[in-house]
């Protein structure tokens, strides 16, 4: 059993969650083979704040009596997931990656927490993050920076870094993380993961710690697309805590028609934007990725799409915003931030009401302008990321022989689709020569969510990148 046992942390949450229900395997013996993969590799990679397996362990034995009386109650039922630690989580403390709230015990769970629980599964540990998911990297001064799991010394992409590589490394099958500007999805392309920054308003908020009211949207992250299915037919749901909270078809089953493939779909490529800043190998990858969909039966097209420069608006709405939400912070505890967050914080306090109200004016016209694009095309496709994962603490970077900001390099792509709150999944397309892993991102109409994680499952279905796993 113990060999077997050790393959546990290389499969993904589908075949995992079949084989508790089955009765095959026991939540037990799941949660204790995710715990020995931490034991075995957390030193190495650094994904968690504060682990919970005595806790994921008593969990999972409830969880084992009650799918032996009548069976697993959700898909979900029995699986171990890592929560990102700015999640209220009751009895457990919730840092948001920050001295400040070092000590901070939420008396009780964010919503997101809840369902998955109320689903059967359980958390294993808070996972590492960014001080207040306010840096794209995943650099963290306080707790320590989490290393990549393909190549120590590379970062994990950030703010959802502990997130994103808990799953990479088999030490989570599940993840819940938060993007206000690609933390979801830029972890996902730097650790080879698939993950997905849903609809503004599906998955509520409530209960995690804000960044920015108007952008910030939480999205699960696993090895593949039909995991992320599952865990959203759990996630979406209104939530009246939450203002942003929308209501939706209480029917809507995410998996429904996961296998109905993409045929006669036209995905649109701003090749022009794209080529404007783009690694040669994550580019080289990313058209190999659209000839397989074009296998699949999708129709390909390059298109101009000016408004994906608009970006900067994004960082004036995000510092405004998150300068509100801490200002307190900043005036009782400025010297315990990590000074760089601590900058970008305070940039906002200095964004004239006139500029903040124009970035959301501006942010508007961005909405009806691709809202326009998709009454023809179902999807954009672009590389997550311009480059694979960069080295650790290096403030510039190379790409094809431009120097280049790393920090606001990492979000060129993905910080646009947070300011109209369109669906966006970032799935493994291939890998550098370095054995970095590359991400690529499409992105779906308001609320075709389905319809984006399905062509990322027939995209997934014909390749084998999701497939891959680090070694130790």
């Amino acid at each position: 059993m113990q060999s077997n046992l050790a393959k546990i942390p290389d499969l993904s949450l589908a075949p995992l969650a079949q084989l508790i229900s089955s009765k095959k395997i026991s939540p037990v013996e799941v949660t204790q083979a995710y715990l020995d993969r931490i034991s075995e590799v957390e030193d190495q990679i650094g994904a968690f704040i504060t682990l919970t397996g005595e806790q994921a362990l008593k969990k999972a034995k409830i969880s084992e009596s009650e799918i032996v009386k009548d069976g697993a109650r959700s898909p979900l039922h029995g699986i171990p997931f890592a929560t990102k630690d700015i999640f209220w989580t009751k009895g457990v403390r919730t840092t948001s990656g920050s001295l400040i709230d070092a000590n901070f015990v939420p008396e009780k769970d964010s919503f997101a927490v809840d369902l998955l629980q109320k689903a059967g599964a359980h958390s294993i540990g808070k996972a590492h993050t960014v001080e207040y998911a306010f840096d794209p990297t995943g650099r963290n001064e306080h707790y320590s920076t989490p290393h990549n799991p393909w190549r120590r010394g590379h970062y994990t992409g950030g703010s959802s870094s502990g997130s994103g590589a808990a799953v990479a490394a088999g030490m989570a099958p599940l993840a819940l993380g938060s993007d206000t500007g690609g933390s979801v999805r830029v972890p996902s392309s730097f650790c080879g993961i698939t993950g997905i920054k849903p609809t503004f308003g599906l998955i509520s908020r409530s209960g995690v710690t804000p960044l920015s009211w108007t952008l910030d949207t939480v999205g699960p992250m696993a090895h593949d697309a039909i995991d992320l299915a599952l865990a959203m037919n759990t996630l979406v749901g209104y939530d009246p805590s939450d203002p942003a909270s929308v209501k939706t078809d209480p029917q809507i089953d995410y998996t429904s028609r996961i296998d109905a493939g993409i045929k006669g779909m036209i995905i649109a490529v701003p090749e022009s934007f794209i080529d404007q800043l783009v690694d040669r190998e994550v580019k080289e990858a990313f058209d190999s990725a659209l000839y397989e969909f074009e296998q699949l039966g999708a129709n390909v097209e390059k298109v101009e799409i000016p408004e994906l420069s608009w970006g900067e608006m994004g960082s004036i709405i995000i510092s405004t915003e998150a300068a509100t939400i801490h200002r307190d912070r900043i005036k009782t505890s400025a010297s315990k931030f990590d000074q760089r967050v601590r900058l970008r914080i305070e940039t906002g306090f200095f964004v004239p009401a006139s500029t903040y109200i124009k970035a959301q004016q501006v942010r508007a016209l961005l909405g009806k302008r691709l809202a326009s694009l998709y009454t023809r095309y179902d999807f954009i496709a672009m590389p997550t990321t311009v480059t694979t994962a960069p080295v650790l603490n290096e403030p510039l970077m190379s790409i094809d022989g431009k120097e280049v900001n790393t920090r606001e390099t990492v979000i060129r792509h993905t910080r646009i689709f947070n300011q109209n709150g369109l669906p966006a999944i970032s799935i493994p397309c291939g890998f550098s020569s370095l054995g970095l892993p590359i991400g690529l991102m499409l992105v779906g109409k308001a609320f075709n969510d389905a319809s984006v994680i399905r062509a990322a499952h027939s995209f997934q279905l014909q390749t084998d990148w999701h497939k891959e796993r680090p070694s130790f």
